[in-house]
């Protein structure tokens, strides 16, 4: 059976966690980042944990390769920081992934920067 192609949506809105109300209140569905240090200002760890979260995200192709999810990806900072990064398009195909993704980063204190609808 082909797989099933689920089309965008123009309204996408959500409710983020109470630990990120204070800085967005009733969130619309956008593209963000998750950057590896703490709202305190101290380096996440363990190092690998970008490489980590989006393996959770991926998936294994008929050439027996793990190949990351087009809407997440990991990727660094000018600074040297890792990051992930967070397509809103995520929330079409899986909504419990886009809030697994919020939720993991509010529930470890990281930096989240909302992109908006800026391309990646």
């Amino acid at each position: 059976m082909p797989p099933v192609l689920i089309p965008a949506t123009k309204n996408r809105n959500m409710r983020i966690p109470e630990a990120a109300k204070a800085s967005h209140m009733n969130q619309k569905i956008e593209n963000f980042i998750i950057v590896g240090v703490t709202r305190e200002g101290k380096k996440f760890r363990p190092s690998d944990w970008s490489d980590r979260l989006c393996g959770v995200m991926s998936a294994f192709g008929a050439d027996h390769r793990m190949t990351y999810s087009p809407y997440v990806r990991p990727g660094c900072t000018l600074k040297g920081d890792k990051t992930v990064l967070v397509d809103a398009r995520l929330y079409d195909v899986e909504p419990l992934a886009y809030k697994f993704m919020v939720n993991f980063a509010n529930d470890n204190n990281l930096q989240i920067e909302w992109m908006g609808d800026a391309p990646f």
